[in-house]
């Protein structure tokens, strides 16, 4: 366990569907001080709705990505009444676990019925008595120990506590969680921007997001741990091959990442907040720096900065969880209340804008999102098919919660064309 101390573009895929120029401070929630009307965005491209006698076969290769312009979404609802939703993990058995921010409670749902059960157990009450909820921060992200990678059962918490934020593992028996020991400590804390998103990537280690915690100047300082995208050991010990041995940080420069995930070549998205101007999704690379506060949005590699490959007006989108598939990255809006989608335009990948398309928006109706999760129990498609899980987030108290809010989502992406 480690405690640490404080310490223009070529292509732009911008969508400003009727752009309002909001000025925030630097500690402005980032995904709107209320409810807002949904974003003005009308047009969504996808809605719910013979080998030689003598040798060996070669083995098949691994699959790609795969360019699809456009898709259709079918949605089923899963389950219903879940206060302030925020991580999201599937576990072992086909079940998901679920993050509730501020009762600072796990609960599991099965998605064959839709029933939700309370994780119990010395972990449990820890959640509920060690975690401060209170703006945006709380019990946050859920990961599930990569097999192999961690001890059978092991989970992985982020949540904000008395000493800052943290990230917490136990042993998840059924529905018992045991009590719960140290893996980050001493990640600075604030009501506002605090990241808070898990992810253990292809290579096997631990990646957390953290948010500049309303201290911009952090996130250009390499010793600092806000503002960064972190990778470790189950431990906690900086990953082997990080830029810095000794420092848990992979990246630097970012205001406030959310949204984390990998394609089928390990290439690594993350989300992020804007303040005034653009939202992003990023390519991240070890050692790059995305330009908070220097720069928000594209222009910033003349600087020495990494641009992002798509960018949204701030009240379009606000997108806090992220999921990939082999034709597209999916992003949770909150203030824009859209599931966004941005298509792959290159079977090879790449780190520029030219490889990804404009983004399409889908799943308005919805209200906020806050996390969206590939199944892992629904193949691939070789054609781009895929199932997500979608959390909503109508219920933290800037959203307009409905009659059954907050819900799991069941979405079905099939390739129109």
């Amino acid at each position: 366990m480690r405690v640490h101390g404080s310490s223009s573009r070529r292509a732009r895929l911008t969508v400003v569907a009727g752009i309002v120029a909001v000025l925030l401070t630097g500690c402005t929630p980032d995904d709107g001080p209320g409810p807002v009307p949904g974003p003005s965005v009308t047009t969504a491209t996808a809605e719910p709705s013979e080998p030689a006698e003598t040798s060996t076969p070669a083995p098949a290769p691994e699959p790609g990505l795969v360019v699809v312009p456009e898709v259709r979404v079918d949605v089923t609802e899963v389950a219903t009444g879940l206060p302030a939703p925020w991580g999201l993990a599937a576990l072992a058995d086909g079940t998901l676990l679920v993050s509730l921010r501020d009762e600072r409670r796990l609960v599991v749902v099965d998605p064959a019925t839709g029933a939700v059960e309370p994780v119990t157990g010395p972990g449990a009450d820890d959640l509920r008595d060690g975690t401060v909820a209170r703006g945006e921060s709380g019990l946050l992200g859920v990961a599930v120990g990569p097999e192999g990678g961690a001890a059978p059962g092991e989970v992985f918490v982020y949540r904000t506590a008395d000493g800052g934020n943290e990230v917490l593992r136990g042993t998840l028996a059924g529905r018992e969680l045991s009590a719960l020991t140290p893996v980050l400590q001493g990640i600075p804390a604030a009501s506002t921007h605090d990241g808070g998103r898990l992810g253990f990537g292809p290579d096997g280690y631990l990646y957390v997001t953290t948010g500049d915690a309303q201290q911009r100047g952090a996130a250009q300082d390499a010793g600092a741990l806000n503002g960064k995208t972190l990778r470790l050991t189950v431990d906690g010990d900086p990953a082997p091959g990080n830029p810095d041995p000794a420092s848990p940080v992979w990246s630097l420069g970012h205001r406030n990442v959310q949204g984390v995930g990998w394609d089928v070549t390990g290439r690594m998205l993350a989300s992020e907040f804007g303040q005034d101007t653009f939202d992003e999704l990023n390519v991240v690379v070890p050692g790059g720096n995305y330009g908070w506060p220097e720069v928000e949005g594209v222009g910033g590699t003349q600087a020495g900065f990494v641009d992002p490959v798509a960018t949204w007006a701030t009240s379009d989108a606000s997108p806090s969880g992220l999921a990939v598939t082999r034709e597209g990255a999916y992003l949770a809006g909150l203030r824009g209340r859209t599931l966004w989608r941005v298509p792959f335009a290159s079977p090879d990948g790449g780190t520029s804008a030219d490889a990804f398309g404009a983004p399409q928006a889908m799943l308005t109706d919805r209200g906020r999102l806050r996390a969206v999760l590939v199944d892992p129990a629904t193949p691939l498609g070789d054609d781009g098919s895929s199932v997500l899980y979608v959390l909503t987030n109508n219920t933290d108290g800037r959203g307009d919660p409905r009659d059954g809010d907050d819900r799991l989502l069941r979405v079905a992406v099939t390739p129109t064309g």
